[in-house]
């Protein structure tokens, strides 16, 4: 916990963009105005710069434990801070999964001391632990409970809509769902050819996201609970979602609203896939159509890291994944110079709208009393990400060799600089994030 103070900035606050300093004492935002000068604290120049809320990564998997040859949560965290990360939230598809309290104090045990950003842990759905969820998710660290509709990387499986309607009733946090139609998927699986990942999308087709889609918002209706609908890739849960915004919230990827299928498989193979798919262009269009409107609420990069060896098992024995934590904050503001969403509208998608969703304590908002996290970007700095730049264990991004106009320059936790000019400038800082 330090005293900083920040000058010089064009800080984005939750009701307007303005150029104002921020002062932290003992880790809390406690003065922003016009030409602070507190005598005898350490001060940032910002000169030239965005100071923008600590950026929430919602959705990492960072394999520990288990699976720690291609991520860890030392690896995983390190390389959010390097990509202006402040804060994740850990899902639970790990080895053991994440569904009874010693499962999740043990992550929380982890993740003290070598966490390099702040960090939280979700409670993994199951039909063994129904009657647990509501007890697990007031665990000091939890974020939420996650359930898995359909099949992906790990064994966390709830797929029967009276189980689903079980785990909508034992608690009363937002639950995030993985929303893709097991059956369906069953049903489908020899569509995907060998060695062919092009086929991806059509095993895992738009029919099977929408049967799951709709299956869990009439399940959230009938129960009152408050779903996160993660990584939508599909036009037509765009428009269904939309019409359904008062029990449902909504994330997207950086992936799904960048990549698109026509380009990436040819050119990145099984390094292309994940879950759900990358589709073509008019579903991408659908995605940017429902950030522009609103529907969209949350950024998450849906960070799943798997290594050269096993991309190259051949598809469809090639698991599904891709790092991204990061890249969110460079591919997110390369997008905002390209007019494709303002900068306050990314702010709100990754800091003020999570923080809210979750009920975050102290973070996700420049405002005073809040923790003093920060994610400091240069709008006109231009890069190329190279996988040479990549902290995650698993040694690669999908955006190799893409150039990008803003970039993350200096990320300030609990008032202290921890990372600046890629440099990380002391050991894991991070803390456990709490929730009201």
């Amino acid at each position: 916990m330090k005293n900083l103070l920040i000058k010089n900035g064009t800080c984005v606050l939750p009701d307007r963009t303005a150029a104002v300093d921020v002062f932290v004492r003992d880790g809390k935002v406690e003065q922003i105005g016009g030409d602070l000068n507190i005598p005898g604290v350490e001060v940032f120049d910002a000169s030239g710069l965005h100071v923008l809320p600590g950026i929430i990564d919602s959705q990492v998997h960072f394999r520990e434990p288990g699976n720690e040859h291609k991520e860890d949560l030392d690896t995983g965290t390190k390389s959010a801070l390097l990509g202006g990360v402040t804060a994740i939230f850990e899902m639970p598809n790990t080895a053991p999964p994440t569904t009874t309290k010693e499962a999740l104090e043990d992550k929380l045990g982890r993740a003290e001391g070598r966490a390099w950003c702040h960090y939280a842990f979700f409670a993994g759905a199951a039909a063994e632990n129904v009657g647990q969820l509501a007890e697990l998710e007031k665990i000091p660290g939890c974020c939420g409970v996650k359930i898995f509709m359909g099949s992906s990387t790990g064994n966390l499986l709830v797929s029967e809509d009276e189980v689903i309607r079980q785990v909508l009733e034992n608690g009363s946090c937002r639950v995030a769902v993985h929303s893709e139609d097991e059956e369906r998927l069953i049903e489908r699986k020899s569509f995907a050819k060998e060695n062919d990942p092009s086929t991806h999308p059509v095993w895992r087709d738009e029919e099977a996201m929408m049967r799951s889609t709709r299956r869990i918002v009439k399940l959230a209706r009938e129960t009152g609970r408050s779903v996160h609908v993660l990584h939508i890739t599909t036009a037509d849960e765009i428009e269904f979602l939309a019409q359904n915004k008062d029990v449902i919230t909504v994330e997207c990827t950086p992936q799904h609203l960048t990549l698109c299928a026509e380009e990436a498989y040819p050119e990145l193979g099984t390094y292309a896939q994940m879950n759900p798919p990358i589709r073509n262009k008019a579903h991408r269009e659908g995605l940017w159509k429902g950030i522009r409107e609103g529907v969209v609420d949350v950024i998450g990069s849906d960070h799943a890291p798997h290594t050269h060896e096993e991309k190259a098992k051949g598809y469809p024995n090639t698991p599904s994944g891709m790092p991204g934590v990061q890249t969110l904050v460079p591919i997110m503001l390369n997008h905002v110079n390209n007019g494709k969403l303002t900068l306050e509208h990314f702010v709100d998608l990754a800091c003020h709208n999570p923080a809210r969703l979750y009920k975050v304590e102290g973070k996700g908002g420049i405002k005073l009393g809040n923790d003093g996290d920060f994610t400091i970007v240069d709008m006109n700095r231009e890069e190329v990400i190279t996988n040479d730049w990549i902290a995650s264990k698993c040694g690669w991004t999908p955006f190799d060799g893409v150039s990008v106009k803003g970039w993350p320059v200096s990320v300030v936790l609990n008032g202290s600089i921890v990372m600046k000019n890629n440099d990380l400038l002391q050991g894991p800082a991070g803390k456990k994030v709490l929730f009201s």
